[in-house]
């Protein structure tokens, strides 16, 4: 396993599959509890918070739209390079980088099921049949957040912990030159 330990591993994998299984099942048991895209909202908190399905064939916040077979390769893409980066390059042996990428992998094949149409009923107009689909609706008066869903809150989360992570890096980074440049009389060192 080249090095890295098996807790690691099963802490990538375990985020990974139980991600992207509570998005699909979420995404599952809201498509049949509203139905397809065109209903009404369920309000949970009456204007600000509810469910509501929607279908989107682009990416974040719509960019892209139509274009859902090149973000399906994008997902694969991004899903190789996370392997390889964790488990060849080793960066696994970093647990906060560890659960960082097991949360956005379990995103990234939460939202890579619907792009490949995996999800899509015989009768659905072939335009949308590799959307993602997405229930979460957030609206503050006459703003509405794009609507999303579980695979994009982690992927959401495990970027937020990825800037933390190379934030915290950068910090301790520049302690460790200080306290060389300490020891060795105040000269500047350039670490290269």
């Amino acid at each position: 396993m080249n090095g890295v330990p098996l807790s690691r591993w099963i802490t990538f994998w375990s985020l990974a599959v139980l991600g992207c299984a509570l998005d699909l099942a979420t995404k599952h048991w809201m498509f049949a509890w509203l139905g397809m895209p065109g209903g009404e909202p369920h309000w949970i908190v009456d204007g600000v918070f509810g469910f509501e399905t929607s279908l989107n064939d682009g990416a974040l916040f719509g960019l892209g739209k139509g274009k859902v077979l090149w973000f399906a390769a994008l997902s694969v893409v991004a899903a190789i390079g996370i392997n390889y980066w964790l488990f060849a390059a080793r960066a696994a042996m970093d647990r906060w980088l560890t659960v960082a990428l097991g949360c956005i992998m379990g995103g990234v094949l939460g939202n890579l099921y619907d792009r490949l149409g995996l999800w899509a009923p015989a009768e659905l107009d072939p335009l949308y049949a590799h959307a993602v689909r997405d229930w979460i609706l957030f609206r503050y008066g006459e703003l509405t957040w794009p609507n999303f869903n579980l695979a994009d809150s982690f992927l959401v989360c495990g970027a937020a912990m990825l800037c933390w992570h190379a934030v915290r890096t950068e910090w301790a980074q520049r302690k460790a030159n200080a306290e060389h440049a300490d020891r060795s009389g105040g000269k500047n060192v350039v670490n290269v």
